[in-house]
């Protein structure tokens, strides 16, 4: 038995929860690991309609699904981590990554990501929403789909929500747990439910 493989099997693990250390590694490791991710990488592209850039991670155990008409398309060095569920149409710029559990579901109309965004952990997406018709049953109301835009280098923190119609201006900042519900203009720090501005990036140093 290759006494490598125990460590590799738990390494790979790790980089799955941890994508960022893929990012990280040294060529020994990379001599194994990049073999690795073109097979998980190759296979999805078989299997759905996804589109992967290079020099991407992608967990084995993120759940990701396209469709003709709807796929989701991943720019270079962009990382998904475990147990991440994408359903396009999704678009994700260059270098963003996805945590582990985030949920992404672009509806009809989609969800597009900026350039080194930051999608943390839990963080819920979700570009369609139910109508409230009380003469329907809950099963039975329409689905209406805007579609949701985050801008470039935006952080969204874990277990954030964001709304269908919903923009979010580049190098703004989602607080953990807020439910953003209407535009955040760029650099602006929103927290809270519904999401309110509480600053400014450009007046926060160190």
């Amino acid at each position: 038995m290759d006494g490598h493989l125990p460590f590799r099997d738990q390494h790979k693990q790790r980089l799955a929860w941890m994508p960022w250390l893929y990012f990280a590694l040294k060529e020994k490791h990379l001599a194994w690991a990049e073999p690795w991710q073109r097979e998980v990488q190759q296979h999805l592209m078989a299997v759905e309609t996804v589109e992967i850039g290079a020099g991407c991670f992608i967990a084995p155990t993120a759940r990701i699904f396209g469709e003709p008409g709807r796929p989701v398309r991943i720019g270079d060095g962009c990382s998904i981590a475990a147990e991440a569920f994408l359903h396009g149409p999704i678009t994700l710029g260059a270098g963003v990554s996805v945590n582990a559990r985030a949920s992404l579901d672009g509806g009809a109309r989609g969800i597009t990501i900026g350039e080194g965004s930051r999608i943390a952990t839990g963080v819920v997406i979700y570009a369609f929403d139910h109508g409230l018709d009380p003469e329907r049953e809950i099963r039975e109301q329409p689905v209406a789909s805007k579609g949701i835009r985050i801008g470039a280098d935006v952080w969204v923190g874990a277990n954030a929500g964001i709304t269908d119609g919903v923009e979010v201006g580049d190098h703004a900042v989602v607080a953990m747990g807020a439910v953003v519900t209407r535009e955040v203009s760029p650099w602006m720090i929103v927290a809270g439910v519904p999401a309110e501005v509480i600053g400014d990036r450009r007046l926060k140093r160190g």
